[in-house]
């Protein structure tokens, strides 16, 4: 019987795991290490955030982006991106220092148990223990617009579904999207000879600007702070007070998670995209169907007019929707036990702990109780240290063998009991 279980192992389950294993409880890591970072990614991709905003967490602050980049002779400065490659290379290197021994095998299922919980791996084993923490990333809650549901995978697929591009080269790909994911993939489709254009809602993009020096004047940093997310004083709060964002109405959370840093585009794409990527603005399909040789997409303009497009492939860079119907990893039963936030994701209390005694989430489920900085790697600081201490809390309130923990009914309420400590 372990104390904690961490599935997934990507920024937030390593980060959780070192400070389990530095709190010196019996845990176990599973999942592959960086997995989506180096699978689902393009080459060619950057780090949005800043590399002083993309550590990993340990307790001692050793195992940081800039310490792995000068083992390998690179550098981790502000306002130069850092490649995919080399973060995925880093959280690899952070696993080997700073977390126990990590099992690549997947869960397959997670249910409730009379002292704890039972994972059943995909060979078929069953590890039990009293608390779960699930890390797993953004994956499972990959967001398609309804009118492309349905389409062969030939036809249509998810940003996230890609780590090679090459198969488009020569092609003519549509992608779906004004936000990072979709101007970065399309800048790459460009530069490989892809004939690509970008179909957005929006009736213009937006760029982040070039990030101010880190010293500035005293006075420009009082009036626009840097934060993990970017200049100002709100993005601040985001960044580094999500325990007192979790404070705020249900309702403003849930509008801040929602609208909160949208879609836009990092300052080093723009100059790759305007050159050379057509741009349709104020567009959203209405409807698609396979025709020969691709996809018809049936697009409307914001004051109703239909205009139809043919393509040979889209890419939806539509972004995630974490809610609690599609954490599919969960038994019906846990699942269906538990309370959720206004938005659908699953509520948690001010230690990431479920309405399920001994259940805790981390990551992008959390972002409407604990705000947008739980989109990034950046919130890994925060939840690793807090929700560990969530769990010790439980270990130490964990009821006797032979007696099940009575979850809360489902509905939009507070989740567990740390919320009224």
């Amino acid at each position: 019987m372990y104390d904690l279980l961490v599935m997934g192992a990507g920024p937030y389950g390593l980060s959780i795991a070192s400070h389990a294993a530095a709190a010196g409880l019996n845990l176990r890591v599973l999942g592959r290490p960086m997995a989506s970072w180096r699978d689902n990614m393009p080459s060619g991709m950057f780090l949005k955030s800043e590399p002083w905003a993309s550590n990993l967490s340990d307790p001692d602050g050793r195992w940081r982006l800039d310490a792995y980049c000068a083992t390998q002779g690179l550098t981790a400065r502000h306002a130069e991106p850092i490649p995919v490659p080399t973060f995925a290379a880093y959280g690899l290197w952070f696993a080997r220092n700073a977390v126990p021994q990590v099992d690549e095998r997947m869960v397959s299922r997670v249910a409730a148990h009379p002292v704890g919980f039972e994972a059943v791996t995909e060979d078929g084993e069953a590890l039990r223990a009293r608390t779960v923490a699930l890390a797993v990333g953004v994956m499972p809650f990959v967001e398609v617009p309804s009118p492309l549901r349905g389409l062969h995978p030939a036809l249509v697929s998810h940003s996230s579904h890609h780590s090679d591009l090459g198969r488009f080269r020569g092609r003519d790909v549509t992608v779906i999207g004004g936000g990072q994911a979709a101007l970065e993939t399309a800048a790459l489709l460009a530069e490989q000879g892809t004939r690509v254009r970008v179909l957005a809602r929006a009736d213009r993009l937006c760029w982040n600007d070039v990030p101010p020096p880190w010293q500035r004047p005293w006075w420009q940093s009082a009036r626009s702070p840097h934060s993990g997310l970017g200049c100002g004083w709100r993005n601040w709060f985001y960044a580094e007070r999500p325990g007192l964002f979790r404070r705020l109405p249900e309702s403003s959370r849930a509008r801040i998670a929602a609208t909160a840093l949208g879609p836009a585009g990092a300052w080093w794409v723009r100059q790759r995209v305007e050159p050379a990527v057509e741009v349709l603005l104020g567009r959203e399909v209405a409807a698609a169907r396979a025709v020969p040789g691709g996809v018809r997409l049936e697009t409307v303009s914001r004051n109703g007019e239909p205009r139809p497009l043919e393509t040979e492939h889209v890419i939806a860079a539509t972004g995630f929707r974490a809610t609690l119907d599609r954490l599919g990893l969960l038994s019906a039963e846990l699942r269906g036990s538990l309370a959720t936030a206004a938005d659908g994701s699953p509520a948690v209390g001010r230690n990431f702990e479920s309405s399920h005694p001994g259940l805790f989430l981390a990551g992008l489920p959390t972002a409407s109780a604990f705000g947008p900085a739980m989109r990034f790697v950046q919130g890994a600081t925060f939840t690793a240290p807090t929700l560990v201490q969530g769990v010790r809390h439980r270990l130490r309130t964990t009821p006797p063998a032979g007696t099940v923990p009575a979850p809360v009914g489902r509905g939009r309420t507070e989740a567990p009991s740390e919320v009224r400590r």
